[in-house]
This record gives structure tokens, sequence and C-alpha cells, in this order.
């Protein structure tokens, strides 16, 4: 990797041509050290110095589900096109027959409600809901550590199932729920459902009516125009193949195949958009590889990769790919942050609000090393090594400040949200609703106070005083809980309005999302400042390492 150090910092500053034998010395070299480091490593992944999107045999390839549950409204609609003067090539198959249709019209996919001869029961056991993949994925291997095979689901919350093929029969899933129960945990449940009927896919084209359960659609040009929705408002450009395949959840997801450099062509635009400081988006540009890489494995239940939107990143395919995105990527093509040559977990979030979090501050499991509590600021104006913000004193002086941190001008870098009890009971009751929890039974709320922060200011633990009881919410199910916080980075204010009772509380806090990682936000007041992109990321994830995507880094 030193010599790849070395090529990068020549192409940064190149001998000037007026140095003649020594310019062409150095373009010697550099070719044949290009042409068998890096170039042969590109040519093993099947990439290209070309940013449009061609895709190759060889190249990383990911499985994007755009649409993840088609079918679940009766209503739904999704229109396939091809560019002008392109076709669609539609290929299922019938029994053991392939059967292939091309044509140059789109074809609107359509969902209807197909009776079942006798009603069919689907059934598993729902070992817990949570608000993000990464609690879930902590939860999953406490359970695999008891001896239960579980996987990870999606339906709308994320989700630990005991896994179906090996509780396959309604006897072994109720005795895995009283075992669990007699353990003394209430958490487990069965989902059951009696389906009278369910979703079908089906298009016209030339008069005859197709409905395959599995379909896949290519072009020539390796570009699709895709329409979703109901009202079939607007399409997306996206690059690839797309498969339209059924998912766990009895509905269907639609899958884009796409090439790695491509898909990050369609991440940039959405995440930290056409207008950022060039080395803001290539440090973004590096990310968004590293975090699909490290990620691949979320949608194993439903046979693909990552999902298009917050849960993952934003990923819209081509329709808002720009020069200025285009330029990063190129500039950090195959770049991904290591650290002890391992990808990195790279995550990211809007707003810090004013300092980053461990990674224990907001989900359960391992902390990463990179990822620990930095000042959100270019000048050292909070030292948390002798002023932690575990302290509520501390935290709220820390909240206090507006000046000098790297998103001081950006709307939610400091909020205020004002909430009644009414609504804040509300909101509670259906969450633990979702959580199968015996207190969404609770009528009133007595008392709101935070027990226990980290030392980069996020709620640990939040206790709840009702009038059945006590009980806490632990970390990123604050967010989940309340609508007011937009972060974990808040202190409560008791308020009476004038009136001898509560009437509500006030959110008091920084930032937006978890904290953890980099700040999008930060990243381009730090590229305004001058910063060059290795230089921002070593910032939020301190000891990392930019590396090449070569067949030894470990996704």
């Amino acid at each position: 990797m030193r010599q790849n150090h070395y090529i990068r910092k020549q192409i940064e500053n190149p001998p000037q041509r007026r140095t003649g034998g020594r310019y062409q010395l150095f373009m010697k070299i550099l070719f044949w050290r290009c042409s068998y480091n890096v170039l042969t490593t590109f040519c093993l992944l099947g990439l290209t110095a070309a940013s449009g999107p061609v895709s190759n045999s060889k190249d990383v390839e990911l499985r994007i589900g755009i649409v993840q549950r088609f079918g679940d409204k009766p209503t739904a609609k999704l229109q396939l096109a091809p560019t002008k003067g392109d076709r669609l090539k539609l290929t299922w198959t019938v029994g053991t027959r392939q059967q292939t249709l091309i044509t140059q019209n789109p074809i609107k996919l359509e969902t209807a409600m197909q009776p079942l001869p006798q009603p069919a029961v689907t059934e598993v056991v729902v070992l817990g809901n949570y608000r993000t993949f990464e609690t879930a994925e902590d939860s999953a291997q406490n359970w695999r550590a008891q001896g239960i095979a579980v996987e990870i689901a999606q339906p709308e919350r994320w989700q630990v199932w005991a896994k179906r093929d090996v509780y396959s029969t309604p006897l072994l899933r109720r005795l895995l729920v009283q075992s669990i129960e007699a353990s003394g945990k209430k958490i487990a449940y069965l989902d059951t459902k009696i389906l009278q009927q369910v979703p079908r896919v089906s298009w016209v084209l030339n008069g005859l009516r197709y409905s395959p359960n599995y379909l896949s659609i290519s072009t020539n040009k390796n570009l699709i125009r895709v329409n979703k929705g109901e009202k079939l408002e607007s399409d997306r450009l996206y690059a690839g193949r797309m498969n339209l395949q059924p998912n766990a959840y009895g509905t269907y997801t639609l899958v884009n195949q796409v090439p790695l450099e491509t898909y990050v062509r369609g991440v940039l635009p959405y995440e930290i958009g056409t207008n950022a400081p060039a080395s803001a988006m290539e440090a973004q540009a590096i990310i968004a590889r590293t975090y699909a890489l490290r990620n691949l494995r979320r949608f194993a239940i439903d046979d693909y990769q990552l999902c298009a939107d917050t849960h993952c990143q934003v990923y819209d395919g081509l329709s808002g790919a720009a020069t200025s995105t285009d330029r990063a990527i190129a500039a950090t093509r195959s770049m991904v942050l290591t650290y002890q040559n391992e990808l990195v977990d790279a995550l990211y979030s809007s707003t810090t609000g004013g300092v980053t979090a461990n990674f224990s501050d907001v989900w359960n499991g391992e902390d990463r090393p990179y990822l620990r509590p930095v000042v959100d600021a270019a000048t050292n104006i909070w030292d948390l090594s002798r002023q932690s913000l575990a302290d509520e004193q501390k935290f709220q002086q820390f909240i206090s400040l507006k000046a000098g941190f790297n998103e001081s001008s950006w709307g939610v870098f400091r909020w205020r949200k004002e909430t009644s009890l009414e609504d804040i009971t509300k909101d509670l009751q259906k969450f633990l609703r979702v959580k199968n929890s015996p207190y969404a039974k609770f009528k009133t709320i007595q008392e709101i106070a935070v027990v226990k922060r980290s030392q980069s200011g996020r709620i640990l633990e939040l206790a709840v005083k009702t009038n059945i009881g006590t009980f806490n919410l632990h970390k990123d199910e604050v967010r989940s809980a309340f609508a007011a916080p937009i972060s974990t980075l808040f202190y409560l204010q008791p308020l009476n309005k004038g009136k001898p009772d509560l009437w509500g509380y006030a959110f008091i806090g920084g930032g937006l999302g978890h904290g953890v990682g980099l700040s999008q936000t930060g990243a381009q007041n730090l590229a305004k400042l001058g910063w060059s992109s290795p230089k921002i990321l070593q910032f939020y994830y301190p000891g990392t390492q930019i590396k090449i995507l070569e067949r030894e880094i470990k996704p």
C-alpha cells in the first residue's frame, strides 16, 4: 500500500512538464506501477475508469431492493420502460420452460388479490421488534448464543424471527414460545395470519396478460426507467438489471442489480447533495462504498442485500447524478475505509449536535475503536476528558453552546420541541404495543427523567413513571418512543403552562440522527476550511486507513 500512497501523492502534485525527462520518467513509472498494482485490481474486479453505467461480469455487483414490499396495497403499480431506442427483455420460467418477451413499449405491473382455494395459515415466532438493524442484529446474536436459530426480517419495523425452516411446525413454534416465557422473558409472540387471498403481480402486453412469480428485466443499454407509486407520476433512471421476486412477507420486491461504482453514483446526490465542497463529497463517496460492502447481509431473508432508503443509504438511481458528484466518485474510485485491514462499520448521520458518539451509546454490541466521541469542531472548544457529558449539568451547559462548531449554522444543530403529556402518552402507548410490552396498558404519565447518559451525552436510560409502574427506555428506543426528539442528545424540561399540574415537556437538544461516525454537515464545514477527504475521514474515524478495494480487504 506504500506504493499506492506514493502514486496518489504524485497524482495530486505531479512534476511539471517543463522538467522534461523527469516528467517522462514519472509518467513511465506511474503507468507501470498503476498497471501492475492498481489496474490489476481494477481488472480483477471488472472496474474501469469510465463513470457511466457500464456493467462487467467481474464487477462487484450489488442487489438493492428499490421497491421492498410491492403488493402490500392492492392499488400498487409499477411501470418499467426502456430508454429511447432501446428495448426491454423480460424473462421468466413456467414449469421448467423459460419464457422471453422483448418489447420497446413500457410495461405496467399491477397487483390484484387472488382468492385462495382454501384459507392458508402463515405463522412466525417474533422474538423482538426494533428501530434499527444494528439493534436487531445484536438481539439476533444473543438468541443464537442461547442455541435458538434466528433470522432478521423487516416486514415494516426490524424484527428477529425464529428461523422458519427450523421451527417449521405449529408445535415447535408453540413449544419455543412457552420455553422462552418459562425463562421469564415475555417478549416472544406468535404472529399468525389466516390468508383468504394473496397479491399476484401481472401485466398486459399485446392483449395478453402475463403473471409470473419471478421476473427478470434487462435492456441492451443497461438502463431502465422505473415509475413507482400508485399514480405513476414520475420516473427514475436506474442502471443495471431488475428482478421482481417474492419476499418473506407474501409480497414482492423489485431488486436492482447494479455495479458498485454505479450504485455510488445513485447515492451521493441524495445523501450529501450536489453542491457540497469537493473533499466532503469525496469523503462521502468513500464512506458510501464502504458502508455498502460492509452491510451486504441485511436482507438475506429476502434474497437481496441493501434497501434504498434511510434504513441503509438513500439510493435513487441515476436521475440525480451530477458532474460534481461523479467527479468525486471518479477521484476516489475503489477507495474504501479500513481498520486493521478490514472494512470499517462506516456509520454516518446528518448532524451530530456537536459531538459524535460511541457505537454503544446508541446500540447494544461491542464498540468499534474508530467510532468514539469526537467534539465536532475544527478547534478545541470542549475537553471531553475533563468535562464528560455524562454529567447532567455539564451536558446542559454543552447544549447551551452554539458558536464554534462545524454545524453551528445548520438548522437542526440545536432545537427545542414542546410536547403535551397527551401526545407523549399516545406515542408511548403505540411504541409499547409494537414491542408487545405489558406497560402498553398504562393510562397516565406521572414523570419522565433521564437516568443515565454516556460520555458523549447520549441518553442511555430514560425512566417513565406511570399509573401502573415505572419502565425504562434504552438507547435508540428513546427516538422510537417519542415524536419530539430527532436524536438522543437532549434533556427534558417540565412545563406547567401556568397551571398547577404538569402540562408536558420541552425536549431541548441537538443533532439529527444517531450521531455515530461522520457528520455530513460537519464534513462540509471542514471541507470549506480546506480539509482534504483523508483528513476529514481521519477526524471522524480515528485510526483508520483509506485503501484501494482489493481481494485482501474483508467485507
